[in-house]
């Protein structure tokens, strides 16, 4: 059994589209899993408590659009790219939306987005 890890780092500037990238990119992860809880699954790390807080809440509004059919904008560069790199319809972006956003809502304890900070701290508590 093969298992396949990936890592994907972005650096760049103030107002590059940092946080753009990394949202586009949960969220593709979130489409393309199985299971309606792979946010448990996902690590993603940023620096400020501030970027943790934009990017849960861009997620989870992302989330509630891509949920309402009628609210889906076409025109809309992040629903373009999922669909360009997803290779899923708005139907199934919806469909799969609603239902992970459920299941998130539920379980948001297990929805953690941390700052570099926390991380380590939860590493180093984890070993003492």
């Amino acid at each position: 059994m093969q298992l396949s890890n990936t890592f994907i780092i972005y650096n760049a500037s103030a107002g590059s589209g940092k946080t753009f990238n990394l949202v586009k990119e949960y969220l593709i992860l979130l489409l393309n899993a199985k299971n309606d809880d792979t946010y448990k699954n996902i690590l993603a790390i940023t620096f400020t408590n501030k970027a943790v807080n934009e990017m849960k809440g861009r997620i989870v509004n992302t989330l509630i659009e891509f949920s309402d059919k009628g609210a889906i904008n076409n025109n809309s560069n992040i629903i373009n790219e999922i669909l360009k790199e997803t290779k899923l319809s708005i139907d199934e972006v919806n469909c799969k939306s609603n239902k992970i956003l459920k299941h998130l809502l539920k379980n948001y304890a297990g929805f953690e987005i941390s700052t570099i900070d926390k991380f380590t701290q939860r590493i180093v508590r984890s070993f003492s």
